[in-house]
């Protein structure tokens, strides 16, 4: 059985680092107490609020923090993903969706924060997804017409990017079992909300709400964020998500 690596383990029991949370938290009173009165107040009552599960919640602000490469709150929030039921294999799995839609230097960061964790806990690399798995099965007719609007809008751009999509993304990256559809999706909405990236959220909305996110669930999402990537990038998921919601609503 191999560990996760002597360096991770190393990192693990240094000094330091502990819960990201706690550390801020203690300090908060000398610089913000206001800051501290909504952390303890209205920040803890967000995690309790129904609408989205403490798992869910976690793998929201999960995606949040690493898309905003914050490695200062990625232990406490790796940490307690993994106490709200997350399972080591899909943070794993998260953190690799994410080099696609957040980009490879904020993968690579959470990585690096994870990788301590992981030791401490005693999180084996047989519990982690393999390197190539097995693929979901492919919805073809579905990857037809995702792939034609596609070549129809990016091809005379860029014929690579059209190519990479295909082949890397939807029919290799969203084909990995180790994180459900629905949670894939979750990811990737989340991380294009914090991101800023409106104009992708409609595609990727729809497809988590046909991947099984109600739209609750999908409202709760954009309520949560307004906390862990700011209000503004919230109030500018609004009214994408109002088109997708009253568009598969509509008779």
């Amino acid at each position: 059985m191999k560990s996760i690596t002597a360096l991770a383990l190393a990192m693990a029991l240094a000094p330091a680092a502990g819960n990201a949370s706690s550390d801020v938290d203690g300090d908060l009173s000398a610089v913000a107490p206001a800051l501290q009165r909504y952390e303890r107040g209205v920040l803890d009552e967000l995690w309790t609020r129904p609408g989205l599960s403490a798992r869910d919640r976690s793998v929201v602000t999960v995606a949040a923090v690493i898309t905003r490469n914050q490695p200062s709150m990625m232990p406490a929030q790796f940490r307690r993903a993994l106490d709200s039921g997350v399972k080591p294999a899909e943070l794993s799995e998260i953190i690799t969706h994410l080099a696609f839609y957040a980009g490879w230097g904020n993968a690579m960061a959470a990585a690096d924060a994870a990788a301590p964790i992981f030791a401490e806990r005693g999180i084996e690399t047989d519990q982690l997804p393999a390197a190539a798995a097995p693929l979901l099965p492919l919805d073809e007719a579905q990857e037809v017409r995702r792939a034609a609007t596609v070549e129809q809008t990016v091809g005379p751009v860029s014929p690579g990017l059209v190519r990479d999509t295909g082949h890397v993304l939807f029919r290799d990256l969203w084909l990995r079992p180790d994180l459900a559809p629905r949670d894939r999706s979750l990811v990737t909405v989340s991380a294009l909300i914090s991101a800023g990236q409106v104009a992708q959220v409609p595609f990727h909305l729809n497809r988590a709400m046909d991947n099984g996110l109600t739209r609750e669930e999908a409202s709760e999402v954009i309520s949560h964020l307004a906390y862990y990537a700011g209000w503004p990038n919230a109030f500018s998921a609004v009214p994408v998500a109002r088109e997708v919601f009253e568009k598969r609503t509509a008779p």
